[in-house]
């Protein structure tokens, strides 16, 4: 039997509901006595942070719909109406849902009398970001859930100007805007009461063409390498041949079966590069085709997976590799400003930085604080996020990355090396740094608490036998960075490791480090059997 407060709770979210599919199931769980489900869609609203919302699709406060997207546009109204911001870009990516959050999101604004304009099509997420720039409005909102899976959808915030004394420039919300703009949404008791208008402006393709000429600016013109590309079942393809058309490179050989958006992702389990597996199309058809080089994106392409081929075969590199390809070729060619990565991307950034007399600086994860780095030249993090140009999309970008990539690997193609001894070149210059994940995805959520709770109230003194030398808590601000929940490791002479929940799944993510010197085939030898080690171990403690 239902209790009443409950079933008050759903009949008043029912009325309001201007979804009639959401409102029916709603219904239906009333009339079916579907307690379970009920508890589930309203276990309270989806929480808004500093990643805007991201959650499954479905119906209730709790999930990703119509009635939740309203609410939160609306309070987002309310505070541009309180911080002077009079103008705002939508742009969507091609899940299901996008559309219809994208519409009531414009006719929301364009009801509280903003500027409103749309982008003309599903995008990639770093042509919203562009925009937001080039436009010079005050926000910016991308419908997206990036690489997660097909049942979730998501709706990222950017600003503008200076908001809150933080100069977004372009890039993705952070505290404590995301708390007041919170604030703002629990205050809207009813869609039905909330102010709706259609006079808001498609934008035509200009903006597209826009973002394809300032990208193709970044690289030298000319490019004969044969890459194999896949937009994993995302919105990228098109605008990556555009920007690859644009600077003169050879069209990419596409993966077929992912050219195309499709919600449902249906050749991958998890449309993520970084999953086991992701790439396997696109690996195949690079064995087919004899390819120089493999690009991935995520779905909504601002992630960017590389491959290339090794030892008779092909290997996706890691994060932390291309960020070492990118960091070096970048300030070799005599680049000034400030590098930048997240705490648990490698310490070689920063070595390469100081090689080169660059400022560096390091961030908590997430683009949503590397953007906030003055006069960044280039940032990275280690979840294959790379920010090449931060004058024309101040937040990670999946497509300049792309051809930042090609463009070095065709330099060494035509000086007769390539990407993989250019890494050897690294690591010869600045010591071999292992880097590993070890994730351990949890059914119910509190768990993740509890692990961390664990470690900080039993920390370990030893771990595979490699003495804890330091341990830092960054939960407590005085280590320099805002609050926030992760640890910090250092072992033994070279050894380094980072624990954290995720911020997009129910996962605790450990990252691992290790940095040998000397001889490159002896230093990677001793550094990924130690990181193996490793791996182990941190896998037992995670289980407990």
């Amino acid at each position: 039997m239902i209790a009443q407060e409950l079933r008050t709770l759903v009949t008043a979210w029912i009325e309001d509901d201007p979804d009639i599919k959401t409102a029916e199931l709603l219904q239906h769980y009333l009339d079916t006595e579907n307690e379970a489900e009920l508890k589930s869609s309203f276990s309270g609203f989806l929480e808004f942070g500093t990643a805007g919302l991201r959650g499954a699709l479905g119906p209730g406060p709790s999930r990703m719909n119509r009635a939740v997207v309203g609410r939160t546009a609306a309070g987002l109204a309310e505070f541009m109406k309180s911080r002077n911001l009079d103008s705002i870009v939508i742009g969507r990516d091609a899940r299901y849902g996008s559309e219809d959050f994208t519409n009531d999101t414009a006719e929301i604004m364009a009801g509280a009398g903003f500027k409103v304009f749309v982008l003309p099509r599903p995008l990639p997420t770093p042509v919203l970001a562009y925009a937001v720039t080039a436009l010079k409005v005050g926000v910016g909102v991308m419908v997206t859930a990036s690489h997660n899976p097909a049942q979730d959808n998501g709706y990222k915030v950017y600003l503008g100007g200076v908001v809150d004394e933080i100069n977004y420039n372009g890039s993705q919300i952070i505290s404590p805007t995301d708390v007041t703009i919170s604030s703002e949404i629990a205050k809207i008791n009813s869609l039905k009461e909330v102010s709706r208008s259609t006079n808001w402006k498609v934008l035509d393709e200009a903006i597209v063409s826009r973002y394809v000429t300032d990208t193709a600016k970044i690289v030298t013109p000319g490019s004969n390498l044969k890459v194999v590309y896949t937009a994993m079942h995302g919105v990228g393809t098109k605008t990556l041949l555009s920007v690859f058309a644009a600077a003169d490179f050879a069209t990419p050989i596409l993966v077929s079966a992912q050219v195309d958006p499709d919600p449902d992702f249906p050749t991958v389990s998890f449309p993520n590069p970084e999953e086991s597996g992701a790439l396997n199309l696109a690996l195949e058809t690079a064995k087919n085709c004899d390819a120089d080089i493999v690009i991935a994106n995520d779905p909504d392409a601002d992630r960017c997976a590389v491959a290339i081929k090794s030892d008779g075969g092909w290997r996706m590199l890691r994060g932390d590799e291309v960020g070492a390809i990118l960091g070096e070729s970048i300030a070799s060619a005599g680049a000034t400003g400030t590098f930048a990565n997240s705490i648990v991307s490698s310490a070689i950034l920063r070595k390469i930085a100081n090689h080169y007399g660059l400022n560096f600086a390091e961030t908590l994860t997430g683009f949503k604080w590397l953007a906030k780095i003055p006069n960044l030249t280039f940032g990275y993090e280690e979840a294959l996020g790379y920010c090449v140009d931060s004058a024309a999309v101040n937040d990670k970008d999946g497509i300049s990355t792309a051809l930042k990539i090609v463009e070095i690997a065709s330099n060494l193609a035509n000086s007769k090396s390539s990407l993989s001894r250019y890494l050897d070149e690294i690591w010869l210059k600045y010591g071999y740094h292992a880097t590993a994940q070890v994730s351990l995805r949890v059914s119910d959520i509190s768990k993740i608490a509890l692990i961390m709770e664990r470690f900080r109230n039993h920390t370990p003194t030893e771990i595979a036998g490699e003495k804890v030398n330091n341990f830092s808590d960054l939960a407590r601000p005085e280590n320099g960075f805002p609050a926030t929940d992760c640890i910090r490791f250092w072992l033994g002479e070279s050894a380094r490791i980072i624990i954290r929940p995720s911020g997009t799944e129910p996962k605790v993510k450990c990252y691992i480090e290790v940095v040998k010197m000397g001889e490159v085939a002896a230093a990677k030898s001793a550094a990924d059997s130690q990181i193996e080690t490793l791996r182990q171990a941190l896998t037992k403690l995670l289980v407990g």
